[in-house]
């Protein structure tokens, strides 16, 4: 349950995330494959409707959608290069 929570709280935090994922993008640290698969993860997660818990639960719907998009984003930062980490405030304790 804390996990989720912390989760909630990073995707609350998203505005800040934004930078660090245009710099984790254009970066030539991190590698094209890496790149990808990022991509992969959220354009795949924003076309596809497949929900573990259907949306039109409401509260539960949305808060599984809400726990999957932080999970994709806690895991870009943890293959994120420490530079880039270091340089938005992005340590592995935050993204865990």
């Amino acid at each position: 349950m804390i996990r989720f929570w912390r989760r909630v709280k990073f995707l609350f935090q998203f505005n800040k995330s934004i930078p660090f994922l245009k710099d984790f993008f254009l970066s030539t640290e991190v590698r094209v494959t890496t790149k990808l698969l990022s991509l992969l993860l959220i354009v795949g997660y924003a076309i596809f409707p497949f929900d573990i818990i259907p949306d039109f639960f409401l509260i539960f719907g949305v808060l599984d959608d809400v726990a999957i998009a932080s999970f994709i984003l806690q895991q870009i930062v943890k293959i994120a290069p420490e530079s880039l980490k270091l340089k938005h405030g992005l340590d592995d304790k935050k993204a865990r």
